[in-house]
């Protein structure tokens, strides 16, 4: 089964993403993650990927796309896949179509967690407190807050004709967004 979650920095993503890959035996592809790994490594990447976060901006999809293929045609993780934070363009919903239809896959269920930017705010906030992220500053979230809500609009309405689409209330506690999601698996 593969699975899109999207929702703005601090919606949860990646505590979802994580439940559904314990779930699922499935494997959990964050660009968050595999773009904070680039930057752990210090190539001119990673440089260019580290400058572009921190003014709150998205980094190519040139970049991103690349990350990605390596992932999707993996055999290991074919139709398992729990893409969190990608695609976030609509070049980056295509690439992936491409991606999947090429290595014999498709999408199963496509989740939005949908949050308002105070409740990403005060959950941000208190993540700073347990793991320290450099793009976790309070001007930064505020930017990358609405850089993904206008860049992000145009994929949900490619995604939203969908009728895996599921839109979720991401305010709601934890254990209860993990709920709605669990009635959407149908395994």
């Amino acid at each position: 089964m593969n699975i899109i979650l999207f929702g703005p920095p601090g919606a949860g993503k990646g505590t979802q993403s994580k439940y559904l890959v314990n779930k699922l035996n499935a494997f959990q592809i964050s660009t968050g993650e595999l773009l904070r790994e680039e930057i752990n490594k210090k190539s001119a990447i990673g440089m260019a990927i580290k400058n572009d976060m921190n003014n709150g901006n998205f980094v190519s999809d040139e970049i991103v796309n690349k990350l990605i293929k390596n992932l999707v045609f993996d055999p290991q993780k074919k139709d398992k896949l729990i893409f969190d934070g990608y695609p976030r363009t609509l070049s980056q919903a295509r690439n992936l179509n491409l991606l999947l239809e090429t290595s014999n896959q498709k999408i199963d269920l496509i989740l939005f967690l949908n949050v308002d930017k105070e409740t990403i705010i005060k959950r941000i906030e208190k993540r700073k407190m347990i793991e320290k992220r450099h793009d976790d500053e309070s001007s930064t979230i505020l930017k990358r807050y609405d850089t993904y809500m206008k860049t992000t609009q145009p994929v949900l309405n490619f995604y939203s004709e969908n009728p895996n689409f599921k839109e979720i209330n991401g305010s709601l506690e934890i254990d209860e967004i993990t709920r709605k999601i669990d009635t959407f698996l149908n395994v």
